[in-house]
């Protein structure tokens, strides 16, 4: 698969992940919100492991701190769902907290990247940064200011949703920039 086409898979899996949690959020815990929330997991993941890949070589730490968030975002919000299936919504709950911090605080580097990688404009990485702080911070102010959880989601939301249209659009370029070129030695 090129790297414009794993960009564009990404894309509708940032789009596809949203879907699937809030839809089987709405179902749950009927089976086919607990199976949706688990497709969730799936969605999230794979989105890791594929931004690891196209972001490898010009990023290492970065790429490998992203898929580390990711899959483990994905793994809690599986435990959540089992949880949630075995009628424990408190730990379902308490679950997603950590997931979304884990999240906010993971996906800080991979968006200050995004403006080097795949040429978005800084305010674009800028949106992104501030988006998942204000994730993280909401779910962890959720319980001592009830609203602030969805509100402060808002802008961090906003940014998946565009970036999975970006990457949709435009995938993954091709020639995106391997690493930053040694300085040249002059005699």
């Amino acid at each position: 698969m090129s790297h414009r086409q794993a960009g564009r898979l990404a894309g509708v899996l940032f789009l596809a992940v949203f879907l699937l949690y809030g839809m089987g959020s709405a179902l749950a815990p009927q089976p086919a919100g607990i199976a949706l929330m688990l497709l969730n997991s799936a969605g999230v993941a794979a989105i890791g492991v594929i931004l690891f890949r196209l972001l490898r070589q010009a990023a290492p730490r970065t790429a490998l701190l992203y898929v580390l968030t990711r899959v483990t975002e994905a793994v809690l919000l599986g435990v959540g769902v089992l949880f949630l299936a075995g009628g424990n919504t408190s730990a379902n709950n308490a679950v997603y907290v950590v997931a979304m911090v884990v999240l906010g605080v993971g996906s800080l580097p991979f968006c200050l990247a995004l403006t080097r990688q795949i040429g978005t404009p800084r305010w674009f990485g800028v949106w992104g940064v501030a988006g998942y702080a204000l994730l993280a911070l909401g779910v962890v102010l959720e319980p001592v200011v009830p609203g602030t959880g969805v509100a402060l989601a808002i802008p961090g939301g906003l940014f998946e949703v565009a970036l999975g249209v970006l990457l949709l659009v435009r995938g993954w370029p091709a020639d995106t920039p391997t690493s930053t070129p040694p300085a040249v030695a002059v005699r």
